[in-house]
């Protein structure tokens, strides 16, 4: 079986640690400033880009999207593949866009990267923004496992039950576990939502004509998430405690994710509500893993809602 890794205007070119970052920016910049940190590791952040980015800006706010250091298009730039070093690109594009302070859209992994950054610089984070991110990578996996069984079981799929016996006897904290999770989860469609809102369907054109998407919305790198695994032992990760620290420090701390998104189960989700609170959590329906394509204007009214 392939490995999978983990997860899903004006150019300003960035200096740091004598290479350079390419970022995209979107708006006024007199509005108040999100970055939008990309799944992965791997992954980049076109599909936010070229369908969602404008669409905030124009609803008030100033934009900022990269690719991290070794993923998407930097490839070319060397890359420790650490928090650290990302948490320093950051604060990096903040002093070269002279921004003070932000809030951050962790999507996926990037959700993961957010809570980093935000633990590390609690003074530089108005709102953290969960977008589909992994609070529990463990309890994640078990559920994913578990949901596969079920459908293949239904199949009669007797060759992916037996990967799943495989898979039972793994080590749950190594790569290649997460790896194969992963792909069980994208082969059974847990990252699409069913029923495509107008939202989505007005958007899901783009994928065909769109040159930067079909380059980029399928492609995924397969030393980052290794390297990060290696450094970071992300799939270990629990943020609960983080982020009850970061709530202690004022900031403040939101969750929006798909009824669809077969990467987490409804009990996580309630256990996420307990935690941030109930009217700073969003569950929305017929969407999934990306809630920025497939509920597009309940996402931006929930950014207006949240940062007025």
């Amino acid at each position: 079986m392939k490995l999978l890794s983990i997860f899903t205007f004006l150019l300003l070119s960035v200096s740091s640690f004598g290479q350079v970052l390419a970022v995209q920016t979107f708006g006024n910049p007199e509005e108040e400033a999100l970055l939008f940190l990309h799944g992965g590791p791997g992954y980049n952040s076109v599909v936010f880009e070229q369908t969602s980015a404008q669409a905030i800006a124009d609803a008030g706010f100033f934009v900022i999207a990269y690719d991290r250091r070794g993923e998407g298009r930097a490839v070319d730039l060397s890359a420790a593949y650490t928090f650290a070093e990302s948490i320093a690109d950051i604060n990096q594009i903040l002093q070269d866009l002279k921004i003070e302070q932000l809030s951050l859209l962790g999507h996926s992994f990037g959700g993961i990267l957010a809570t980093e950054y935000a633990a590390a610089h609690p003074e530089k984070v108005k709102n953290l923004f969960l977008i589909g991110a992994p609070i529990d990578l463990q309890e994640s996996f078990k559920h994913i496992v578990a949901q596969s069984k079920k459908i293949y079981e239904q199949k009669k799929d007797a060759v992916n039950l037996n990967y799943l016996s495989m898979l039972a006897k793994m080590d749950t904290a190594s790569f290649e576990y997460a790896s194969y999770c992963f792909m069980h989860a994208m082969q059974n469609g847990f990252y699409n939502t069913k029923v495509p809102t107008k939202d989505a369907q007005r958007i899901f054109p783009k994928f065909a004509t769109d040159s930067l998407l079909q380059k980029y919305a399928r492609k995924m790198d397969y030393e980052a998430p290794q390297a990060f695994w290696k450094n970071e032992q992300y799939t270990t990760l629990n943020l609960k405690t983080k982020l009850s620290t970061l709530q202690k420090a004022k900031v403040k701390i939101y969750g929006i994710y798909g009824k669809e998104d077969g990467l987490y189960s409804p009990a996580q989700i309630e256990d996420l509500q307990q935690c941030i609170g109930a009217a700073q959590m969003a569950y929305l329906e017929n969407c999934s893993h990306n809630v920025f394509v497939d509920q597009q204007a309940q996402f931006i009214n929930l950014l207006k809602k949240w940062m007025p």
